[in-house]
Parts: structure tokens; C-alpha cells; sequence
């Protein structure tokens, strides 16, 4: 039986949790510990705090927001955006990360993969993945939250980070972000067949069809929800009974805190 763990993305603004749909036009929804706090409470196997304009201004700033939810929740927490050296990993490490997700910087420099694998170990690596569709069928690997064109595709990108140490993979659909139309189940069952690294699904789901299709359509490790989290939408409750009866393994005591 496949173990299935459930994950809450919170894409920060600072000092605001946002939404918006296709990584645009962007919502505010409030206080992000607010947010991580309530998940925790009711089950969340792990958090993802994304830092969406890091990138752009060259600097992660989740570090107090880090510091203030290590405090109150205990699941493993990831922290994406900004993040270009072992020093930037460090910090958010002391801050309360568990694990980083680096998309921009390692497009940039591949090799930071690998200096961040052999320093903090490869289940601390997380490699950011933002896909688009091509007109010729496959898929591009996008950066700054989806606004720049690699010329990376991301099947080959990838199958070279987790050669080069990524011990995981964020692999966001930005056609089917915040739309609630489900996943890129295509998008996600490629990129499954060509690394044995665990994959984190993430963008589109709308309902709980969505991460069921995911599921039995690829070798997929994690679903990561915001969406149907943040508007309340579903319940959690019911999004982990409902991969339980599809067969798959999930923490199903609310109690039962991730060590």
C-alpha cells in the first residue's frame, strides 16, 4: 500500500497568505500562521511556505514567519523562494525549516543542487518545478513564479536535478494552478516515470476526484492543497478518508504528529 501524505501550500506576499489562479492575479486571504496553525490542528502531514516575490527581489523574508510557526506547528515545514546559496539555506534551517524548495537559483546554477544536497543532506534539497505546456506537447520548466521562460524541458530538468542530489521534487502545473480543474495528471505521471525521487503534486485540485485521478495516474508521492484549504472548500478529514478507501496508506489519526 502507497503512502500518501497531505500537504498545505501557503504562497506568501509578505506579510500576507495570497491565492490567485495560474500564479496571477493574486488574493489576499490573511495571517499565513493563522492558516498553518488550523491545518496542523486538523491533520496536515507537512506545510509548504513559498515565498512568491523572493525571486524577484533577490531575498527570501519568511524568517520570522519561520521562527513564530516552529513555535505551534510540528510537521515538517518547507520554505521555497529567493533562496541562492548554503547561507540562505542555513538561515531558514535555524529558522525552522525542515527542508528548502529551489527553483530559480538552480536553473541558474545547477550545481547548488548538489552544495546544498552534500551540506544539509538530499532529503533537504527540494527542487522547485514550475511547468507550463508547449504547443509541441511537453512541457517547459518556468521560473520567478512563473513568469520566465528556461527553455528548460522538464522532463530532461527533472530527471538531471534529482542526478545532481534533489531527494525531492515540487512539480507545479501552472496551467491548472488556483483554476480547481485538477491536476496535470499527464504532467505528473512523466515526470514519475523518469525518477525514482518523491514527487509533491501540486496545482489544480478542486475537489476530491482531482487528487484521486492524481493518485492512480502516476507515482505520485504527496498532493500539496491550497485552494480547497484555504476557502474551505474541503475538509481534510475528508480528503484523507477518501485516499484511504481508494487504498492508499495516510496518517489517519489527526493525533498521530509526523516526527
Amino acid at each position: 500500500m502507497r503512502n500518501i501524505r497531505l500537504i498545505a501550500r501557503l504562497d506568501i506576499k509578505a506579510p500576507n497568505l495570497i491565492k490567485g489562479v495560474r500564479l496571477e492575479g493574486l488574493r489576499v486571504m490573511g495571517d499565513p500562521k493563522t492558516f498553518a496553525l488550523r491545518y496542523y490542528e486538523q491533520g496536515i502531514d507537512e506545510i509548504i511556505y513559498m515565498d512568491i516575490v523572493a525571486s524577484l527581489y533577490g531575498r527570501n523574508s519568511l524568517g520570522d514567519l519561520l521562527s513564530r510557526t516552529a513555535s505551534d506547528v510540528f510537521v515538517p515545514i518547507t520554505v521555497g523562494g529567493g533562496i541562492r546559496s548554503c547561507e540562505d539555506v542555513r538561515a531558514l534551517l535555524r529558522a525552522g525549516a525542515d527542508k528548502v524548495a529551489i527553483n530559480t537559483a538552480a536553473v541558474n546554477r545547477p550545481e547548488l543542487i548538489t552544495e546544498v544536497a552534500e551540506r544539509f543532506g538530499s532529503q533537504c534539497m527540494v527542487l522547485g518545478v514550475e511547468a507550463k505546456r508547449t504547443d509541441a506537447g511537453g512541457w517547459e520548466a518556468y521560473t520567478d513564479n512563473g513568469r520566465e521562460r528556461t527553455g528548460l524541458d522538464v522532463i530532461d530538468w527533472v530527471r538531471r536535478g534529482a542526478e545532481l542530489g534533489a531527494g525531492e521534487v515540487l512539480l507545479t502545473s501552472v496551467d491548472q494552478e488556483g483554476t480547481r480543474r485538477g491536476f496535470d495528471v499527464d504532467l505528473l505521471n512523466a515526470v514519475s516515470e523518469v525518477t525514482a525521487v518523491p514527487i509533491i503534486a501540486s496545482g489544480g485540485m478542486g475537489a476530491i476526484e482531482h487528487m484521486v485521478e492524481a493518485l492512480n495516474g502516476s507515482a505520485v508521492d504527496a498532493i500539496a492543497m491550497a485552494d480547497v484549504l484555504h476557502y474551505d472548500r474541503l475538509d481534510l478529514a475528508e480528503v484523507r478518508q477518501a485516499a484511504a478507501d481508494a487504498g492508499y496508506q495516510v496518517r489517519r489519526d489527526v493525533g498521530e504528529v509526523s516526527a
